[in-house]
């Protein structure tokens, strides 16, 4: 099926999203978007994936202090100024946060595993560089030669069958799970893992290797070896060999790494002051952290250029939010987390959160497709229709966990007006969990990712620059900015605009689940469970709309008032249609 984005309610409902009508061609999004979309450059955010691309990026190496410094050089070309030396005056600041780091930071530098007797090696790091374990330790001048011997699934039962003490041991598991069992608990020398998941098309990329990590270990000070498809299939076929011929397979393993001592973990956050309302705020977070390109330099560059595209609006007093922007760079999760618990003042007031993760893949290579992964909403709950989780996985949720909020709705029509004018794919999956967003969540606050998902090189040494596409970064970056500028400057008159534009979203998800409730008792579904489904849905509208009384700048009008209590009884009065051929 061709799910190329066409301005469409039917097509909107088609892609698994809450369903909108047919992008308008006016409101407070296409205004926002008309000078957004002329400055924002897919090839200006590419150049700052391809420069991360370059290193292996984790906390306190050399690589991810070298992306840190490089966000920092963009943003003082883009016109904002360190906030220690700016003036009340200045609109655009930012900071280089710095938190010392419990353990050292680990760099890897270099690995190969040979087989004896075979010419060239099974695996080098220059052309697999997510072979070695994070955490790792060198080996010696020479490294380890030692016989491998296999483990199968790498079962308690099974390591114990075989002598692993001084031994490479061989096993289908993680790497890190081996690593425990193998080296930690049974004095083996090193490990080689095998475990992909079947969405990463293994067979089809031979090559690719997922990255892992092992226990920091100082006192065995040993290493993991993750192993490629090709990898896995040469070590067995060399196993079966040397089984046949009654002798040990021996192999030498190489390491070298880098250790740096008294590391310091970085953040940058950058911010476009709000004019009148500063202390309100949206939040940008995409993190430095892992080697790929995709994963997730895409989510930096295309942040870093929306930064740009920002400040070029507020230098030419084309834009200037009333609520302040922040753009958040650093550790996944963690800096996000810490940016909402280390000053609870702060907090109280940040009103939105967006993280950027894998928002570049080249979809026509990666298999990919752009989600919204949408706040926790009732398809999580009843994941049904064109609804579906990705290969990520998703779990029922409880109504209880519901957070109803318009957020969801503002930016997937933010995507689809983009959509409308190239034909981007724009589709949305129920809640998983995992990324930046869910620090938001955590703390009740509107929080949402934009990604991409399923990926063949999700996490593996294949995620490189050919991934991922300018066009994509141009389109996931333009819908970001294009949502924050329309909610930090939100009027009374724009407010009236989203909350009509929720309004049509809920009556047409309400016309979709009664078709699906309708079909479900034609096959002898209960009907009490499909009322409870389209009840929760309009329950859910009606308090999403409810959430619009905190937009308008400065306080909510009569009129917006007005528009609410308007909207909330056009949900009930469709929820009353939708639900009277189930009474």
């Amino acid at each position: 099926m061709d799910m190329r984005l066409l301005p469409s309610l039917a097509l909107a409902a088609l892609v698994g999203a809450a369903p909108l009508a047919e992008a308008q061609t006016t409101g407070p999004g296409l205004r926002h978007h008309a000078l957004v979309a002329p400055r924002f450059s897919g090839d200006s955010a590419f150049r700052t994936v391809a420069y991360l691309d370059q290193f292996v990026r984790w906390p306190g190496n050399r690589g991810f202090d070298a992306s840190i410094a490089h966000i920092v050089e963009r943003l003082v070309a883009a016109g904002y100024v360190e906030e220690s030396r700016a003036t009340p005056g200045d609109a655009l600041v930012y900071r280089v946060e710095r938190y010392p780091m419990a353990t050292p930071a680990w760099e890897p530098l270099d690995a190969t595993l040979a087989l004896d007797g075979d010419a060239a090696p099974v695996l080098r790091f220059a052309t697999n560089r997510n072979m070695l374990a994070t955490n790792s330790f060198a080996t010696a001048a020479g490294g380890v030669h030692a016989a491998i011997v296999d483990a199968g699934k790498g079962t308690p039962a099974e390591l114990d069958a075989v002598d692993v003490k001084g031994k490479i041991v061989f096993a289908e598991v993680s790497v890190g799970r081996l690593f425990t069992e193998a080296v930690v608990r049974r004095g083996a020398a090193g490990v080689l893992g095998y475990a992909l998941p079947a969405y990463l098309k293994p067979e089809k990329h031979q090559r690719s290797i997922q990255f892992g990590g092992i226990p920091r270990d100082t006192t065995a000070r040993s290493w993991g070896i993750a192993l490629s498809y090709a990898a896995r299939e040469r070590v067995k076929a060399a196993l079966a060999a040397a089984k046949a011929s009654g002798r040990p397979l021996m192999a030498r393993v190489q390491t070298d790494v880098r250790w740096t001592p008294n590391a310091v973990e970085q953040a940058v956050v950058a911010e476009v002051r709000g004019a009148t309302h500063a202390a309100e705020r949206f939040v940008f977070s995409a993190h430095v952290q892992e080697p790929g390109a995709n994963d997730n330099a895409s989510g930096v560059g295309a942040q870093v250029e929306m930064a740009r595209v920002a400040a070029q609006l507020v230098r030419e007093q084309r834009a200037r939010p009333a609520r302040t922007i922040t753009f958040l760079w650093g550790l996944e999760i963690r800096s996000t987390d810490r940016y909402i618990k280390q000053d609870s003042v702060r907090a109280r007031d940040i009103k939105w959160g967006l993280s950027l993760d894998m928002v570049g893949e080249d979809t026509r290579k990666t298999g990919g497709t752009f989600l919204i992964e949408k706040m926790p909403d009732p398809s999580a709950i009843w994941t049904r229709g064109d609804e579906k989780h990705s290969e990520w996985g998703g779990s029922p949720i409880e109504k209880s966990a519901l957070m109803p909020h318009y957020f969801n709705d503002v930016v997937l029509q933010r995507a689809l007006e983009q959509a409308a004018t190239n034909g981007w794919v724009v589709r949305t999956n129920p809640f998983e969990g995992g990324s930046d967003h869910t620090p938001f969540l955590s703390a009740k606050k509107p929080g949402l990712l934009l990604w991409h998902f399923t990926d063949e090189f999700y996490h593996t040494d294949g995620d490189r620059l050919e991934m991922v596409s300018a066009d994509e970064l141009r389109n996931v970056g333009i819908t970001a900015l294009v949502t924050a500028l329309t909610l930090t400057s939100a009027s009374g008159a724009d407010t009236r605009a989203l909350i009509a534009e929720v309004a049509r979203a809920a009556v047409a998800r309400l016309d979709v689940e009664a078709k699906l409730s309708q079909a479900a008792v034609a096959k002898g579904g209960a009907k009490a469970t499909e009322l409870d489904i389209l009840e929760t849905w309009s329950d859910y509208y009606v308090r999403s709309l409810a959430a619009f009384e905190d937009l308008e700048v400065g306080g909510t009008t009569a009129a917006t008032r007005a528009a609410i209590t308007a909207a909330q009884e056009q949900v009930r009065a469709a929820q009353q249609r939708v639900t009277a051929a189930f009474r």
